[in-house]
């Protein structure tokens, strides 16, 4: 019985200490990343766009910056029609803690399909959760030329525990 006991507190102990979605990197900047999945409004007479992709984030020690990259695919739901790509980087954007996360906000570097687009739009990413994995959430909302394509809700996502 004791046996089966301990061999059920490492298990649990084990899951428990790799469940952490957190990598520790020089300096001590903090990485995360994760799955894109969503949808833009579905009332759009021309159909919502199902977005997905992949993304991360390195929060750089404690000097309130951060690097924020994502890669997205776009394309109409239902139809399958006007397939296409974007990149997203933030190089040294604001990060403010908050209580169940982080958000994090800059003026983004977008590209569509590989060529320059929405200058000068910001992008507001945050990272939430709860006390038992924190942050576990992710959200992506655009502004300025941007919000035109992706729209003014934000993208959600997930973070990815390794």
């Amino acid at each position: 019985m004791h046996r089966r006991r301990f061999i059920a507190t490492m298990l649990l102990a084990g899951f428990t200490l790799t469940a952490a979605p957190l990598t520790v990197t020089a300096a001590g900047a903090q990485k995360f990343q994760g799955i894109l999945n969503d949808y833009t409004d579905t009332t759009n007479a021309a159909g919502a766009w199902h977005i997905n992709g992949h993304w991360s984030v390195t929060i750089k020690g404690n000097g309130g910056k951060a690097d924020v990259t994502a890669s997205i695919a776009m394309i109409r739901n239902g139809s399958g029609v006007s397939p296409h790509t974007h990149h997203v980087v933030l190089e040294n954007a604001d990060v403010i803690q908050l209580s169940n996360g982080y958000s994090i906000v800059g003026t983004g570097t977008i590209t569509t399909n590989g060529a320059a687009a929405f200058a000068g739009s910001l992008v507001t990413v945050l990272l939430t959760g709860s006390t038992d994995v924190l942050p576990s959430n992710v959200s992506f909302t655009f502004e300025g030329a941007a919000a035109g394509h992706f729209g003014p809700a934000p993208i959600d996502g997930v973070v990815t525990i390794d």
